[in-house]
């Protein structure tokens, strides 16, 4: 389906398992890289869908020196937003409890941004969708964070997971964004590049 992409080597730049299966879902052949320390720091100016867009462009350009001529890089980033803050990975379980009660009874929206990136060209794009979580309790949240050890998810959930099953009340928008790949929005833009 994608022949236009048979004269890259695809690199998605991401050591996520679920960016890694969302992306084997398109059928296409792609094998994956990490750098240990890129920086994924922020300008305190940015906000909303500039954030994930701009860490994501950041990630490529980590890579620039890698790549070849047939090089078809795939970075990406995502966040969650809720009242005007910006949830990221946890760094303990205290944060992530943290993050959790934040996000209980409210819709917050996670945002990924994707960058395509070859020697020569470059396309941005993101994805948002709200979600709703159901009030959680002390006793759930403890529950979740220590069984299914959150740290490697913005906002501290993966909705795949338990919590998804129990917490989210309603998606408007990409499943799969929420999950960390707008899988459909990235077909569509591999489909033009």
């Amino acid at each position: 389906m994608l022949d236009n992409l048979n004269k890259y080597s695809i690199l998605l730049a991401s050591n996520s398992p679920r960016r890694r299966e969302l992306l084997s879902g398109l059928g296409i052949l792609f094998s994956t890289t990490s750098l240990p320390d890129v920086d994924e720091s922020f300008p305190e100016t940015l906000t909303a869908t500039e954030i994930p867009v701009y860490i994501a462009q950041k990630k490529a350009e980590a890579y620039l020196s890698r790549l070849t001529a047939s090089t078809l890089l795939i970075t990406a980033d995502t966040i969650v937003w809720l009242d005007g803050k910006v949830y990221g990975k946890p760094h303990d379980e205290r944060e992530a409890k943290q993050m959790l009660h934040d996000l209980s009874g409210k819709t917050h929206q996670v945002i990924t941004g994707v960058c395509l990136r070859t020697q020569h060209k470059e396309k941005i794009f993101y994805a948002l969708t709200d979600v709703s979580f159901a009030e959680l309790t002390n006793e759930e949240i403890d529950y979740y964070v220590s069984k299914y050890k959150p740290m490697d998810k913005a906002g501290s959930y993966g909705i795949q997971e338990w919590i998804g099953f129990a917490a989210v009340k309603e998606i408007k928008g990409s499943y799969f964004n929420v999950m960390g790949l707008p899988i459909h929005q990235l077909y569509r833009e591999l489909k033009c590049f």
